[in-house]
């Protein structure tokens, strides 16, 4: 393995990897962090190589680590082996991952996501929580989702606790930012179906039809959608509550409507 060595926790790259908890650090350098090293595999067998690949001693041996290191120097980056110290820091965890990679943030732009052989596309409106929206894209992968698309000011993808939600899956699924504006624009020339949540909608989603390619709409996790973003919508549904509680975690009612979209 080709690796500098690096013990010291003023060392600026290791500031650098830091700072990149910080979303303005991240929106600065277009770069954020993985941890661990099946979610780096996950990144490379993907085709996102790491520009900087962070590992403790006790990883060399895993036979996996080879491949990560190669595909590091393939793309030119840099194989640094840390203390255990480091990695806590750069990690924010008293127990960190062994292994931590550098990537470059992968948006797409709305004109890439396509009607295709994917049965559904996710929007999420002013999504707030990073954990929710990990999740999420873990299940729109799961699902074989087309991408997820970011609609108005919502919560960054690539933090480290998204990235941790996902699974891997934040280099599996297409992400897309858009303004309210320019998503009511594109979906315009869309030849599928958008379906929303509505807590006041008479439809429930099983009875719903979802034209193929579907776009699930969902809205914020406190006031739903908007009138506005619920205009946008062929068809507004509600998903029944059947017990005391009178509503779903947003992760876990994506999840009902993307399955009920694919079925």
């Amino acid at each position: 393995m080709t690796s500098r060595v690096i013990t010291s926790l003023s060392n600026d790259t290791v500031k650098r990897v830091r700072a990149l908890h910080m979303r303005k650090e991240r929106d600065e350098t277009g770069l954020f962090v993985a941890e661990g090293l099946k979610n780096v595999i996950e990144g490379i067998d993907t085709g996102h190589a790491p520009k900087i690949l962070m590992h403790g001693p006790d990883a060399v041996s895993h036979p996996m680590m080879q491949k990560a290191v190669q595909a590091t120097l393939t793309a030119r980056g840099e194989v640094i082996e840390v203390t255990h110290d480091i990695l806590a820091k750069v990690s924010r965890r008293e127990n960190p991952q062994a292994v931590v990679g550098v990537f470059p943030q992968a948006f797409v732009g709305l004109d890439e996501v396509q009607p295709g052989p994917a049965r559904c596309v996710v929007a999420l409106y002013r999504v707030r929580d990073p954990g929710n929206l990990g999740t999420i894209v873990r299940t729109a992968d799961s699902a074989g989702c087309g991408a997820v698309i970011l609609v108005g000011e919502c919560c960054d993808p690539y933090s480290v606790e998204a990235v941790r939600a996902t699974m891997g899956s934040i280099f599996a699924v297409p992400l897309a930012r858009a303004t309210e504006d320019e998503f009511a624009a594109w979906r315009a020339g869309w030849t599928g179906s958008v379906v929303g949540t509505l807590l006041s909608a008479t439809v429930t989603h099983s009875d719903a039809t979802y034209a193929k390619p579907a776009i699930v709409l969902m809205g914020n996790e406190q006031q739903g959608l908007t009138p506005d973003m619920a205009a946008l919508c062929d068809v507004n549904v509600k998903i029944p509550m059947r017990g005391r509680a009178d509503s779903l975690n947003l992760s876990v009612a994506t999840g009902i409507m993307i399955y009920a979209a694919t079925a």
